[in-house]
């Protein structure tokens, strides 16, 4: 099993600040409006996937293999 470097409880905007290739994530699950929504500093993935109707577990499968691509470079 792979472990998870990403996880519910963290901050949209920080998982989007420390590895760049989930900003496409984001923008395919929740919309490009993260990236102007002043919230995205502050709340965390769990939440966002509630207020996009996104599946929370399909969300970190899709961030976490972004970010593994990140910590591969």
């Amino acid at each position: 099993m792979t472990e998870e470097i990403i996880t519910k409880e963290m901050c949209i905007g920080e998982v989007m600040l420390r590895w760049p290739s989930t900003v496409e994530v984001f923008k395919a699950r929740f919309g490009k409006g993260c990236f102007t929504c002043p919230g995205s500093m502050k709340e965390d993935i769990e939440f966002g996937a509630y207020m996009h109707n996104a599946d929370i577990k399909a969300v970190l499968a899709d961030l976490n293999a972004a970010a593994r691509k990140d910590s591969d470079k």
